[in-house]
């Protein structure tokens, strides 16, 4: 079987799979084609860093004669380009080879299957319902031979890798930094690619596979049947304030008494504006005055201005990498709690960084559970574990 490419030429190579395909051949171009050492049993490609692949391999991989001699994967990878591109032309640059050549992909393929995969209009294309089907398939391959890819790389040399982790912008501050910190230490060469997000788009990125694993909290059932949750631990809330407020050093103190300050909170329709919503009206109240309504990153702004107040999950005071000027107010109020946990995408395999990542999550998790839940000084204000015992240590020294 010959390899093809839109726009370059044929080629083949031989040698020993198992041996040599230890090493990915690296490439700027945007069209670049490449024979990797493969035996006889295989044909692998590199197309625009993504790797595509026949294989052959007897009682291993049975390919029936349509999939074997007249899908090719490359024509998918053209099909998925011109998706991507909104049209056939910007499917040609982004893939550096003629239209003719991305027209004629796309009719082989239609050909080979026997059905429409495109349909034209004047805004450009957009797939049919056997398209998207197509798609779906040829994502699924691409990603499970790029976790292979990874696999092979990481036997040759366990110390590097990479792993992308979504979160949202919270616990990717605090609980995943400090699991990637720990990982860091022991892997210096690997990389780590955080994508901050709402658990909406953070589902979504990893059902389209652009991110390996999540850790994000689930405020109910998740809808999408695709999706695995494996709870790591579940995560209370404290109302605080920064450590200049006036209401800093109150040792008592209930929250009808709040009811008039100034808030910084998420909005009251939102996942963590409803757990603010529930204890208020627990407590026999309505939702305080907010005077801001914003993001995670502009409530901790603010808080360490001395002026509002708001509500953290405590999770962030135990894990935060850095000194936080926040102090927790002695309030009795519940606000219950919700589990935090680790999102993977159902039979997708998993890479072995990933897995790294994973494992550490789950140690860190442990040592939570072990150590106690997270209960943070009314009297002073909150330092991260570990950091406050080495300086008292210094100073005893």
């Amino acid at each position: 079987m010959q390899k093809r490419s839109a726009g370059h030429g044929h080629g083949r190579s031989s040698g020993c799979f198992c041996a040599r395909f230890m090493r990915v051949a690296r490439h700027s171009g945007p069209a670049a084609t490449y024979n990797l050492k493969a035996c006889r049993h295989a044909r692998i490609m590199l197309f625009r860093h993504r790797t595509i692949t026949f294989l052959g391999w007897g009682d291993v991989v049975q390919l029936s004669d349509r999939i074997g001699r007249r899908v090719k994967l490359h024509d998918v990878h053209v099909l998925m380009a011109v998706v991507q591109s909104g049209s056939m032309s910007r499917a040609a640059a982004l893939l550096n080879t003629g239209q003719p050549a991305i027209s004629r992909s796309i009719a082989e393929l239609e050909q080979a299957l026997g059905v429409r995969l495109l349909e034209r209009n004047r805004d450009g294309v957009k797939p049919t319902e056997c398209g998207r089907a197509v798609l779906d398939g040829g994502t699924k391959v691409f990603d499970d031979l790029r976790q292979t890819v990874k696999n092979i790389e990481f036997l040759a040399d366990p110390t590097v890798g990479e792993v992308a982790i979504g979160g949202n912008p919270f616990l990717i501050a605090t609980f995943i930094a400090t699991v990637v910190e720990r990982l860091s230490c022991q892997y210096p060469r690997m990389v780590f690619r955080l994508a901050p997000g709402n658990v909406r788009a953070l589902h979504r990125e990893l059902i389209e596979r652009n991110v390996d694993v999540l850790v994000t909290r689930r405020f109910g059932p998740i809808a999408d049947e695709h999706l695995d949750f494996e709870p790591l631990f579940d995560d209370s809330y404290s109302v605080v304030v920064g450590v200049q407020h006036p209401l800093a050093e109150r040792r008592k103190i209930e929250l009808a008494e709040l009811m008039h300050e100034p808030w910084v909170l998420p909005p009251p329709d939102g996942p963590l504006g409803s757990i603010a919503m529930q204890a208020f009206r627990a407590s026999g109240l309505g939702y305080p005055h907010t005077a801001v309504i914003g993001p995670a990153e502009v409530r901790a702004s603010l808080l360490a201005g001395g002026r509002f107040i708001s509500i953290v999950p405590n999770s962030g005071l135990r894990f935060s990498r850095r000194q936080l000027d926040l102090k927790v107010l002695p309030v009795k109020a519940s606000f219950g709690t919700v589990p935090v946990g680790i999102v993977t995408l159902k039979k997708r395999a998993i890479g072995p960084v990933a897995r790294l990542f994973i494992d550490s999550c789950r140690a860190l998790a442990q040592q939570n559970a072990t150590d106690g839940p997270a209960q943070a000084d009314a009297s002073r204000p909150h330092r991260p574990r570990g950091r406050g015992v080495r300086q008292r240590s210094a100073s005893r020294a």
